[in-house]
């Protein structure tokens, strides 16, 4: 599975919403330049969240992006999807839409068995946790196990 510079700037960039949520909206500029994000690329990308209803927006002097609802209430995967569209995918394919046979057989159960266990953490982390600095415990007991900072 690999992250997306798109989905990676936009967790970043609701987590700078989130930890902004009390000063009213934000400037899409602000939030470029705090988390080192190509001010157009997070334009559009701003774009795909308030159509995936993560952020609202508001024009104006007095205009930015703000969440569309509380942290607590947005997990990655929320995120993530709506600047990239579903989380696993086989060859641009959700893995039940796939079908094998004979010795491939044995793919698609391990293909749905991934999207589960990316799905479980991804849906179990919220922008409010991130925001706190703080993981839920199984996240962080996954992240301190050392084979995991190892690439094999």
């Amino acid at each position: 599975m690999r992250i997306s510079a798109r989905a990676d700037y936009a967790v970043r960039a609701v987590v700078e919403l989130a930890v902004r949520q009390g000063e009213g909206p934000v400037k899409a500029e602000a939030v470029a330049t705090a988390q080192d994000i190509p001010h157009k690329f997070l334009e559009g990308i701003l774009g795909d969240l308030r159509r995936g209803g993560v952020v609202d927006s508001r024009r104006g002097g007095g205009g930015g992006y703000r969440l569309a609802r509380e942290a607590a209430e947005i997990t990655v995967a929320d995120v993530i999807r709506a600047v990239d569209g579903p989380i696993v995918s086989v060859r641009g394919e959700r893995p039940t839409g796939l079908a094998y046979s004979g010795t491939a057989e044995p793919l698609l159960p391990l293909w749905i068995a991934l999207r589960a266990n990316v799905r479980r953490i991804l849906e179990g982390v919220t922008i409010a946790d991130l925001a706190a600095g703080a993981l839920p415990e199984p996240v962080e007991r996954l992240a301190a196990e050392p084979a995991a900072w190892e690439n094999p």
